[in-house]
């Protein structure tokens, strides 16, 4: 729990030019024009693009967040110490369940395509087409590698 705590904490900083919308009490519309795309956060490999449409990963509640990737894009096995509720908006992902990357026993995951995973829950994905995605769940959100040396933070 410290090091996703460590991970939220860091969010703000890491999401660049991503917009945080509020989650008060006034409604919210984002038109697909309006979504203001800025690096994803560095406790993910890099090359995604984030964008949060409501609420503040970092903080506790509601909050939704589009990751836009490239092709080849792929994130080692991790778990989430929140649910993972995820839509797939455009593209395919690939998901595998475990903590190994055995892409071999991953499920593609077209547009249109949902899932939901527990806290804790090992899994990992990959992308073979540009794909976004979007996560809309409770915060604050973390994401902790199965093995720590796939951590982009650890690397740099």
């Amino acid at each position: 729990m410290k090091i996703a705590s460590i991970i939220a904490v860091g969010w703000i900083g890491l999401c660049g030019a991503a917009s945080f919308a509020s989650a008060g009490d006034e409604h919210t519309m984002v038109a697909p024009d309006d979504i203001k795309w800025g690096p994803a956060p560095k406790i993910l490999p890099a090359g995604a693009q984030a964008a949060v449409l409501f609420g503040d990963p970092t903080k506790q509640g509601l909050f939704a967040l589009r990751l836009k990737v490239p092709p080849g894009y792929a994130v080692p096995p991790h778990t989430h110490p929140a649910d993972e509720v995820v839509t797939v908006i455009s593209g395919t992902f690939n998901l595998g369940m475990g903590e190994t990357a055995d892409k071999g026993s991953a499920h593609a995951l077209p547009a249109g395509s949902f899932f939901a995973l527990p806290p804790g829950t090992a899994h990992f994905a990959y992308f073979d087409e540009e794909t976004v995605i979007q996560i809309t769940t409770n915060g604050p959100w973390g994401l902790n590698y199965v093995n720590p040396a796939d951590d982009p933070q650890k690397s740099q």
